[in-house]
């Protein structure tokens, strides 16, 4: 059996806020349908992604923000950093884990690791693959993990 992660639910405070931010972050806008006053579905697709976002009004009864460690992969770290910062989005700085594999989220401007993990500037420095991580969260504080993957692992 194939299983594939079609769509995550991202629970947010103001669903034109949330639209203009992910659309400046540069997803692609799928679907914006409003149905009735208790349900408009707002669908994104992160550009190269098979998984996709989806929020609005009646979809979740989950907290706006609390939804964390959403990863995204790009090819190039600095140069995924250097778009965003040129698109206008507050991203952390370029970091990478002192044991190669960072694995936490972002709260505000605080950083949680698991347990044995230590944040280190800068990309890794052989530029290892699944190596070098930057965050950021969107306007409800749902946080978003960015890892460079330059050589995908055997079956991936």
């Amino acid at each position: 059996m194939e299983l594939k992660l079609e769509m995550i639910v991202m629970p947010v405070s103001d669903i034109d806020r949330a639209k203009a931010f992910y659309e400046k972050v540069g997803f692609r806008l799928d679907v914006d349908h409003t149905a009735s006053d208790d349900f408009r579905a707002v669908h994104f697709t992160p550009p190269g992604s098979e998984c996709s976002i989806i929020f609005g009004e009646g979809m979740t009864p989950i907290a706006p923000g609390t939804l964390q460690g959403l990863y995204l992969i790009v090819s190039d770290i600095q140069k995924a950093h250097a778009e965003l910062v040129g698109r206008g989005i507050e991203v952390s700085e370029i970091f990478h884990d002192a044991n190669l594999f960072f694995h936490g989220h972002q709260d505000g401007d605080v950083t949680h690791h698991s347990p044995g993990q230590e944040r280190l500037a800068g990309p890794h420095p052989e530029r290892a693959s699944y190596g070098s991580f930057l965050t950021f969260s969107d306007p409800d504080g749902n946080g978003w993990v960015l890892q460079e993957i330059t050589q995908r692992q055997p079956g991936r």
